[in-house]
């Protein structure tokens, strides 16, 4: 559990961030959570990717892993018209010689109506 990330949604909810299992590290689907637990972003695509992905970088991290290891994502829009903002922020965060997959999907909600993204991932970390 990164110190980055509230545990009170994880706690709340019986979820963990991230799972490893020998090399695969799974991870849960990361949202725009500060910190302390407030939203990032509330209306911002572009903030709440980022923010997402930043969080994603931390459960990797504790896990011994970057972003380099994350080998396909799974993105949650409620707007799918958002998938090019969701396409630049990857171009940024997922600078490696290999890219991971990425299967995009829109939904009616997520966790909170606050939420316009939900990312998941797993990662390899042999």
């Amino acid at each position: 559990m990164p110190a980055t990330l509230p545990p009170a949604p994880a706690v709340n909810n019986t979820y963990s961030y991230g799972v490893r299992a020998g090399d695969t590290l799974h991870i849960a689907g990361m949202v725009a959570f500060a910190a302390d637990g407030s939203i990032v972003g509330e209306g911002d695509i572009t903030a709440q990717v980022d923010q997402a992905l930043r969080n994603m970088a931390e459960v990797v991290a504790a896990a011994g892993g970057s972003m380099d290891d994350i080998v396909a994502t799974t993105t949650y829009l409620v707007d799918v018209a958002d998938a090019p903002v969701v396409s630049a922020a990857r171009a940024r965060w997922f600078t490696g010689p290999v890219k991971p997959t990425h299967t995009v999907a829109g939904v009616a909600a997520l966790g909170r109506p606050q939420f316009l993204v939900e990312i998941e991932a797993t990662a390899y970390l042999g």
